[in-house]
């Protein structure tokens, strides 16, 4: 059996994650926010099951595209259910906005129970299902994350689970686009922890207190060091070994782009001492607004200004692709930046 689970960006539909997680081994994980990217990632997960289809050479094993925490249009119902019957797979959604009561009442797999949060509807499906968490290990940290996601304030647990709610979306050091699996897993490993602390005296407090050396736990690799550091290092590690995905041209230079890292200074400068055969770094945002570093390779003043109008210092220079369109999917990202970059270099 094969598990294709998306679900929210927000603490509950990270929660819904972390009990599928510990629920099933052969499991492949996707987040969207609402609207358009729900979608997208669901068309990455038809090609995955398509994918693994092939490699195990026949349809026979069960696939099952679980989403949790988002609803679906009914266009985007009907969408699904014809590329799930294509391909064979099973669908279950369990979530509890009332914006989905249309669509739900039109598919038998669509689950909706708005008296709950997504992460309780989880827990429960998979006690009943799948004989989850017998001895009822996980029932409290889901008990917390319910209470803050329905806002019910007199709950003993409401205050804990807001240290929860604001600890996964300040969770931002790494890239949700360029490195999604290791987004999701630092937001993992704090719901772990809120497990850990969910049962100490003062809960709320003592959480809030330890975010901090929790991060810089999973953040940290040989050597301690400040956090901004730690983060640094983790984040160039990824880069260089992920470069080739992320490697664009300007004029024969050989250049990396990342997307809405930030830090460009300490990244940027990082990743190429520690890649010289590269000649300069690119970081776009979301609004196409782009930041470039050199190491005395190329004069990035001269690159910024032929590609967006930008300018500043030999090897520090910025600017902006006015046409830029911004994209869910990296690879669009990388191939509009490097269209854009042949254009004006024509």
């Amino acid at each position: 059996m094969y598990i294709y689970h998306l679900s929210h960006i927000d603490l509950d539909g990270y929660g819904c994650q972390y009990l599928s997680q510990k629920c099933f081994s052969n499991i492949l994980s996707y987040n969207a926010n609402y609207g358009p990217e729900v979608k997208s990632r669901l068309e990455e997960i038809i090609t995955a099951i398509k994918r693994q289809q092939f490699l195990n050479g026949d349809t026979h094993d069960e696939h099952i595209i679980l989403i949790t925490d988002l609803n679906l249009t009914t266009k985007e119902a009907n969408w699904l259910e014809r590329e799930a019957m294509e391909v064979g797979a099973k669908i279950q959604l369990l979530d509890h906005h009332g914006s989905g009561e249309k669509t739900a009442a039109q598919f038998a797999w669509y689950k909706l129970d708005t008296s709950k949060s997504a992460t309780l509807i989880t827990y429960e499906w998979l006690q009943q299902h799948h004989n989850f968490d017998p001895n009822n290990d996980y029932a409290t940290i889901v008990k917390a994350i319910n209470a803050i996601d329905i806002w019910l304030a007199e709950d003993e647990l409401f205050e804990f689970g807001k240290v929860g709610l604001g600890m996964i979306s300040g969770a931002r050091e790494v890239n949700r686009t360029l490195f999604p699996q290791e987004d999701r897993a630092l937001k993992l490993s704090l719901i772990e922890a809120m497990k850990n602390y969910v049962t100490k005296e003062d809960a709320h407090i003592a959480l809030d207190d330890a975010l901090h050396q929790l991060k810089k736990d999973f953040f940290k690799q040989q050597h301690n060091n400040t956090k901004d550091n730690l983060v640094a290092l983790y984040v160039t590690n990824l880069l260089t070994q992920d470069k080739q995905r992320l490697t664009i041209d300007y004029r024969g230079y050989k250049g990396l782009l990342g997307y809405n890292l930030g830090n460009t200074s300490i990244l940027g400068n990082t990743f190429l001492v520690e890649n010289p055969d590269y000649d300069f770094y690119m970081d776009i945002n979301f609004r196409g607004n782009f930041s470039l570093r050199s190491n005395n390779k190329l004069d990035v003043s001269k690159m910024a200004a032929e590609i967006g109008n930008g300018g500043g210092h030999p090897n520090a220079s910025g600017g902006k692709i006015k046409e830029y369109k911004d994209s869910f999917v990296y690879s669009e990202i990388k191939n509009f930046v490097q269209n854009h970059i042949e254009e004006k270099t024509q």
